[in-house]
């Protein structure tokens, strides 16, 4: 049986292993990844006008997290960053 905290927990772990599966095969690149990971910061930061909503806490550690797994694909993966 799975608690909240187990069934989100397992959530991230299957989305963090989708977004290395589409870096590794070239469907997303390191740009792609670096436009999510602003995008995700950009909720975080205007949650209470975001049109999906969500809790700013939720928003925020998905900033965190998306920054983490954005810095271990550009690590693991490498790639062009997007131009500015």
């Amino acid at each position: 049986m799975l608690t909240e905290g187990s069934a989100s927990d397992e959530a991230v772990v299957i989305l963090q292993s989708l977004l290395c599966l589409l870096r590794e095969k070239n469907v997303l690149t390191r740009a792609d990844i670096e436009t999510l990971c602003e995008r995700v910061a950009m909720r975080a930061t205007q949650a209470e006008r975001d049109p999906l909503p969500c809790c700013s806490e939720a928003a925020r550690a998905a900033a965190d997290e998306m920054a983490r797994i954005g810095g271990y694909i550009g690590r693991t993966y490498g790639g062009k960053h997007r131009r500015g």
